[in-house]
């Protein structure tokens, strides 16, 4: 129980001669943290009393987070008064071999983490340099104020901090005393830095992140373990100076990515020369994590999307590789290993914009871009038909009386045919909100469950639900029409999304999108027949158009050298008093007659659609993937 002060009343009398209370306690504690101990087993194997002596033999096994250590020893018990019988203690009770001069020595042997690879082998996150900036307090100068003031500007830090750390017992004016860690890079910095007298710069190994921003969301970030982590990962290998993935790929892959720390333990006598190593075990490397992401569309995309707020996905349709996961804006996995400030976390946590937020994981309102999908539900059940023709006309309609004022509005009137080709190509909410109707509330939910909609999707991080109402039922009219062409209250996962979108180049197969990437490409389904074959063609066909027709509202995603389909989207937001508020701009477009080793499918979103463009805006993003 470490309760070392109830130890040293235990002892007999003549062995408080030899060693203090204060001795005693130090020395037990010492040793005992030094190692990890998690617990410790005693089994007597034999007991022998000679007038007021007991001897026992016994074995011990010491259980810490990285081994075992077992040895059998001997004690004795002296009885000392009617209290009963008092341990003769020495240091050998500690471990057989160790004198009361010697030191136990623990020396932890380091396991490299594994690195983040991208599909082609290059490191997203790995074993790299930081410059650690330091005082030597005895080289400040008679202007040591002045300096420390200097540096305090200089690395943005308080001069109280530098001022504690150079208050600290093991100070001396000669020893060096790191101060902050700063990017090996960042030249400017340290060159200011090395004018001040007192200032020296070293170079340490760390985890470094080469992409910075365009990948900080993915890979995440590791950083210091809590005590609250420490005691779930218990008997992990981990101790209090472990480090931990706290988010991203760094977090779902930990367990590949640690490796597991090695570790001596030896005697050493007073003059500091090894007597003995009690147990020394090997660290064992991390693995390496190779991911599906593609870092030149990583980067590309990111690029494109950096000063925005919204979010790319992009997957190869037929395999379920994710080739890039853009979230914006974002953050620097550097900064965390380099140090943030209290006032850098501040600034991170508290920003409107959810810069720590990887909006991939999160379900939005998709507005149009979810047509397609009410379109291939009718179809598969065949509540529609590609020929079926709707009649209505203007730009607003409701059912009946029996909506009050409630109606639906499009943007846009077409003179051709209320039919589903050119609902989907004129973006037509009228027909979608008169198509979810005649498909009916119970045939429109179960082709959403069908489609796993309400269902946690299995994938390497965490993603949100994709959810049809907020209570998980469709109950009014108005809310069956209005999810019909994506508004309601219905919200999509991204990734979900491209899943559902990859059931139209699949003959109805939503193929499982991942991110660790496998040699042998098997193609694995998240849901098979999720709508019919035909059901695919013909929406595929019609999203095709989309793009290529001069009618299509997506007509500029035209491309010489590729076939493109997709929809645009518009999604209205409404505030708390039920108006409308913001609106998000989506694309959602893949690729046709592409070869599967080619193909791409892309999902993408931008937040203040009225000022931007939206879809637009997207659109002129996604064409430099093939350099137009």
């Amino acid at each position: 129980n470490k309760d070392y002060e109830t130890m040293y009343e235990m002892i007999s009398k003549e062995s408080k001669e030899i060693i203090s209370k204060e001795d005693f306690i130090e020395r037990n504690k010492k040793i005992y943290s030094s190692i990890d101990l998690e617990n410790i087993k005693i089994t007597v194997n034999s007991e022998e009393k000679e007038n007021r002596i007991e001897k026992i033999n016994y074995n011990v096994e010491m259980v810490m987070a990285s081994g075992k250590i077992n040895f059998e020893n001997n004690t004795e018990l002296q009885k000392e008064d009617k209290n009963g019988f008092y341990i003769k203690w020495n240091s050998n009770m500690i471990y057989p071999n160790l004198n009361d001069t010697d030191k136990m020595k623990f020396n932890r042997i380091s396991a490299t983490r594994g690195e983040i690879q991208d599909r082609n082998g290059i490191v997203l996150a790995g074993e790299g340099q930081i410059s650690s900036v330091g005082i030597v307090k005895g080289k400040l100068g008679d202007e040591k104020k002045e300096n420390i003031s200097k540096i305090a500007n200089l690395l943005n830090i308080s001069i109280d901090e530098i001022e504690k750390k150079l208050s600290a017992s093991w100070v001396t004016d000669e020893v060096f005393v790191p101060i902050k860690k700063v990017a090996k890079e960042n030249s400017e910095l340290k060159n200011k830095l090395l004018q001040i007298a007192g200032i020296k710069i070293t170079t340490e190994k760390a985890r470094v992140y080469p992409f910075g921003e365009a990948t900080s969301l993915l890979t995440g970030y590791i950083g210091e373990i809590t005590a609250e982590e420490l005691q779930k990962n218990f008997a992990k290998g981990y101790n209090q100076n472990s480090l931990i993935g706290k988010t991203g790929i760094e977090r779902s892959f930990e367990e590949t990515l640690k490796g597991t720390d090695g570790m001596e333990i030896s005697i050493q006598d007073k003059d500091g020369k090894k007597k003995e190593t009690i147990l020394k075990m090997e660290a064992i490397n991390g693995r390496n994590v190779k991911l599906t992401v593609d870092s030149k569309i990583q980067t590309l995309l990111y690029n494109e999307l950096k000063n925005d707020t919204g979010f790319f996905v992009t997957m190869n349709p037929y395999t379920g590789e994710v080739l890039a996961l853009v979230s914006t804006p974002t953050y620097n996995s550097n900064d965390f290993i380099l140090g943030v400030s209290t006032e850098q976390w501040n600034n991170l946590s508290k920003d409107e914009k959810l810069p720590m937020i990887a909006r991939y994981t999160k379900n939005y309102c998709p507005g149009s871009t979810f047509k397609p999908i009410t379109g291939a539900i009718g179809l598969s059940i065949n509540s529609l038909s590609e020929n079926d023709i709707f009649n209505y006309s203007g730009l607003s309609w409701k059912k009946d009386s029996s909506w009050g004022n409630y109606e639906i509005t499009t943007l846009t009137s077409y003179s051709g045919a209320k039919n589903l080709k050119n609902a989907l190509m004129h973006s037509d909410n009228i027909y979608f909100a008169q198509a979810a109707l005649k498909i009916g509330k119970e045939n429109f939910i179960n082709g959403l469950n069908k489609l796993k909609f309400g269902e946690s999707i299995d994938f390497e991080l965490n993603l949100s639900k994709s959810q049809y109402a907020n209570n998980g039922k469709l109950e009014k009219e108005t809310l069956l029409a209005d999810t019909g062409y994506g508004q309601g209250e219905i919200l999509v996962n991204p990734i979900h999304m491209a899943s559902v979108y990859s059931a139209f180049l699949n003959e109805g197969n939503m193929v499982k999108p991942y991110l660790e990437y496998k040699e042998e490409k098997g193609i694995e389904y998240l849901v098979e027949n999720a709508i019919t074959k035909e059901a695919a063609e013909i929406i595929k066909e019609d999203l095709l158009q989309v793009v290529e027709s001069p009618e299509g509202t997506a007509h500029d995603m035209q491309l010489q050298s590729v076939k493109i389909a997709g929809k645009t989207g518009t999604a209205e937001l409404k505030t708390a008093k039920g108006e409308n508020g913001e609106t998000l701009g989506w694309f959602d477009c893949f690729t046709v007659d592409e070869s599967k080793e080619n193909a791409m499918l892309i999902v993408s979103m931008v937040e203040n659609a009225k000022e931007n463009g939206g879809s637009h805006y997207l659109i002129k993003k996604i064409r430099t993937i093939w350099g137009q």
